[in-house]
């Protein structure tokens, strides 16, 4: 996944700066996670839409999907075979070039071999796939079997885009981003991220979420940034639970509500966030959204510590449990490491 610099800086604040101890002592702290992160490559047929061309092959499924069939259903050699023999009809066939191009990127059937990926890549964009505009200038963003290189990527993810690619929007909002200071463009990549979330994009919709927190290159509107986090975190998209969990404990563009914070901040602690575990675990000792319990906030204390987000705060009540409880502890760490 290709991530970009940090070039907005996440304030994550678990309460205001007004509070009362014992949340006041982190009332700025980064995120680990980036504001914008690109979108998966994975396979998506481009020539027709992404739910039609990815059906199973069966009855009343013609010529033209069964590669994508096969492909959806794991049978990997039989999509090879079959969009190969697509090619040796129609030597233009784009949207078999991509599938075979996936093919050779995830090794599927066959050795995995980027530089050949990236080759079927740039064949089905030179024969007008979207899709393969897309995953050429994605190789080449990466570094995936061609030489590393922004600035040659844009012109596929271009290509891409007015053909009404969101991924390809999305990273050309983050291109635009990662420019020099001077010529960083925050609105323009704001329209990238709206055209790409208006696409059903989670990741272009949490970026602009942020846009719209900092006030760069849209007005500076907390409501709306809430609604778009609130979009992403229904998605699944962790970092945007995170943020949403926060807008609720502050009443940042939503009503206050720290029940409903403690619950997200919960669901993305889950996923692994251990800025949310961090925050989880100081609701637990605080009682703040959820009824006081020490041990749950020494278990997601010591989630949050091990993965690098310290809090001398929480060490101090964890070194105040009874010996009963650090076994409880000790007993909950076992069992979420076996799980």
């Amino acid at each position: 996944m290709i991530r970009s610099a940090a070039v907005i800086a996440l304030i994550l604040a678990a309460a205001p700066a007004s509070a009362a101890p014992p949340l006041a002592g982190v009332a700025t702290q980064p995120s680990a996670a980036q504001p914008f992160a690109a979108p998966r490559a994975g396979f998506l047929p481009s020539t027709t839409d992404a739910g039609a061309a990815s059906a199973p092959a069966g009855p009343g499924v013609t010529d033209a999907d069964k590669p994508y069939g096969a492909f959806q259903r794991g049978f990997f050699a039989t999509a090879l075979a079959q969009a190969t023999e697509r090619l040796g009809q129609n030597p233009k066939d784009g949207a078999a070039m991509e599938l075979i191009g996936e093919i050779y990127a995830q090794g599927l059937a066959v050795r995995e071999d980027p530089a050949e990926a990236a080759r079927w890549y740039k064949l089905a964009s030179d024969n007008g796939d979207r899709q393969g505009s897309f995953s050429y200038g994605l190789a080449l963003l990466r570094g995936a079997g061609v030489p590393k290189s922004p600035a040659a990527a844009r012109p596929y993810l271009e290509k891409a885009a007015a053909a009404g690619h969101a991924g390809a929007l999305y990273n050309l909002g983050v291109l635009t981003l990662q420019a020099d200071v001077d010529t960083r463009d925050y609105v323009k990549a704001a329209d990238y991220f709206q055209r790409a979330a208006d696409l059903g994009d989670v990741d272009a919709a949490y970026a602009l979420g942020n846009l719209y927190k900092a006030g760069e290159g849209v007005p500076r509107e907390p409501a709306r940034a809430a609604a778009l986090f609130k979009t992403a975190a229904e998605e699944r998209n962790v970092a945007a639970e995170l943020d949403y969990a926060i807008a609720l404990f502050n009443g940042e563009g939503v009503p206050r509500d720290e029940a409903a914070a403690a619950r997200w901040f919960r669901r993305a602690a889950a996923s692994g966030n251990p800025v949310a575990a961090n925050r989880l675990a100081r609701l637990y000792a605080a009682g703040r959204g959820v009824r006081k319990d020490s041990v749950a906030a020494a278990r997601w204390h010591l989630m949050a510590r091990a993965a690098g987000v310290p809090d001398p705060w929480l060490d101090g009540v964890l070194a105040g449990l009874t010996p009963a409880d650090k076994a409880k502890v000790e007993d909950g760490m076992r069992r979420t490491m076996a799980n």
